[in-house]
């Protein structure tokens, strides 16, 4: 039995239910869900920052000094309420993954973060915690409440109305004893964490846990080893990204953040401090979905010649340009497929590497806007770095390394596809000669 067999076999059964466990999908589609409000409040920033000086000298002319106001504005409605976002999200898809009442699991899953949220000086709440620094907590207890909440709901605990009551009231008494119980264990935790310990569970989680987490993710080794993973799972199937989102969301979203929030304030692109964030991986590495799949249809185009090859790439090419590429992946294939193997493994960590290095000496701008992942090549770049060509050179620069690196496997597939298509036309003649003579 080869490695392949073996890993296959013993390890891959194991990779896809972590892939479909329900919390991580939960989180995964949390995250889904509020990936619009997340690109339009960051998208409100670079319009406030794009580095155009006529752009910027217009806006004034018409709109006063004050017309920055709206976007600071949508960015407070968005982005600096995303762990608040992601645990009504989160709450909600659990909660409906296990047929109960999802809008009740996800006020619960508010109330219980608000709780565990430190008060201002002036009796507000923190806006602090509900930016991406709370990210952790909030999916914690999004998670942890509507556990609780569900288990309650499912006992005799809860209050049945009569027939003709309302459906709504009926379903808000259902939840009455439930939801108390939840509320009242998380403000038990708070009062152990505020008025025994003497400081927040948010405070004492990022200390421990989320800062640490973030500072490892934002290393050149980590990413390069999430992206080594996603490739391997994909290259046998199972669907990389989608498994490894969870992670990739709660790493890179915060850093994502603390650049947005710089830049914002008038610090440049270059100066903000996170390298590797989620653009910086869908941008610089994930042109054409996993393994730079835009760089495979290029190599196609130069260097392949068996017709059915060419034909895949013309017909994958409209939905590789925004990012997607499972018609290259099971079509070529590249699933189980010996011959692509090292080239899918090694091109997107060439270009995470080449990314990172450009970023770090100053070539390239950070990134600083959520775009969204299907943005095309060129365009993405330029986005994402605030309004920078330089981002777009680099996208660029990364599809010709990709092509080059693709060439000499493609050349030995090409090679192989057409001798296979060959002996199936001698084989189609013969039986037509057959046909005849008969």
């Amino acid at each position: 039995m080869s490695t392949f067999q073996k890993f296959e076999e013993k390890v891959l059964p194991i990779a896809g239910r972590f892939g479909s466990q329900r919390h991580l999908v939960a989180i995964r589609d949390g995250f889904a869900a509020i990936l619009p409000l997340i690109i339009i409040g960051s998208l409100a920033v670079l319009i406030n920052n794009l580095p155009i000086e006529f752009f910027q000298n217009f806006m004034l002319d018409v709109f006063g000094e004050k017309w920055k106001n709206l976007g600071g504005y949508i960015w407070n409605g968005t982005f600096a309420i995303i762990s608040l976002l992601i645990c009504i999200s989160v709450s909600y898809n659990l909660a409906r993954s296990y047929n109960v009442d999802p809008l009740a699991a996800a006020l619960v899953g508010v109330g219980s973060l608000i709780i565990l949220t430190p008060m201002t000086a002036d009796g507000g709440i923190s806006v602090q915690w509900m930016s991406a620094q709370g990210l952790f907590v909030a999916m914690v207890v999004s998670i942890v409440s509507t556990e609780i909440f569900r288990k309650l709901a499912k006992t005799k605990l809860t209050i049945k109305m009569p027939a003709g009551v309302p459906e709504a009231v009926a379903r808000s008494f259902a939840s009455l004893i439930p939801a108390m119980i939840v509320l009242f264990i998380f403000g038990v935790i708070q009062l152990i964490f505020m008025d025994v310990i003497g400081t927040s569970l948010q405070d004492t989680i990022y200390k421990a846990i989320q800062a640490p987490f973030q500072n490892i993710a934002g290393t050149l080794p980590a990413i390069l080893g999430i992206e080594f993973t996603k490739s391997f799972l994909w290259f046998f199937g199972l669907h990389g990204s989608n498994i490894l989102e969870p992670i990739i969301e709660a790493a890179y979203l915060p850093g994502l953040q603390e650049n947005i929030e710089l830049f914002s304030q008038g610090v440049s692109a270059k100066d903000v401090p996170h390298i590797i964030t989620k653009p910086f991986i869908d941008v610089f590495v994930a042109m054409g979905g996993t393994g730079t799949g835009l760089s495979l249809l290029i190599a196609i185009f130069i260097i392949m010649k068996a017709k059915n090859a060419r034909s895949l790439g013309k017909m994958s090419a409209p939905a590789a340009l925004f990012n997607i590429n499972e018609p290259i992946i099971f079509g070529l294939p590249i699933v189980l497929n010996p011959i692509l193997f090292i080239p899918f493994i090694l091109v997107p960590l060439v270009n995470v590497s080449i990314a990172y290095f450009a970023t770090s000496v100053g070539l390239v701008p950070k990134t600083v806007v959520m775009v969204p992942w299907t943005t095309p090549p060129i365009i993405g770049g330029y986005l994402a770095t605030g309004g920078s060509f330089a981002g777009s050179f680099l996208q660029i620069v990364n599809l010709a390394v990709g092509a080059l690196l693709y060439l000499p496997f493609l050349k030995v597939l090409d090679k192989q596809m057409r001798k296979v298509a060959s002996a199936s036309e001698k084989q189609k003649d013969s039986v037509q000669q057959q046909d005849i003579q008969m």
